[in-house]
């Protein structure tokens, strides 16, 4: 996927005000989310909102360690 401009995306509380190291997240169909970098807007991941839920709460407790049950 290269380009989704229909898209509305929303910058991460944590970027930082310049604009420079942001995270973009935005809704897409059915249970999707993509996720980019504002320095690549063309380059998109998109995963499920079950999958990046996950993703963010291993961040929140830093273990890295251990693959998911």
């Amino acid at each position: 996927m290269s380009h989704a401009p229909d898209l509305h995306w929303v910058k991460s509380s944590f970027s930082d005000a310049g604009g420079n190291n942001c995270v973009e997240v935005a809704a897409m169909q059915r249970d999707l989310v993509a996720i980019r970098e504002s320095d690549s807007p063309t380059a998109l991941l998109v995963t499920s909102r079950a999958a990046l839920g996950a993703l963010v709460q291993e961040l929140k407790l830093g273990d890295f360690t251990s693959p998911p049950a």
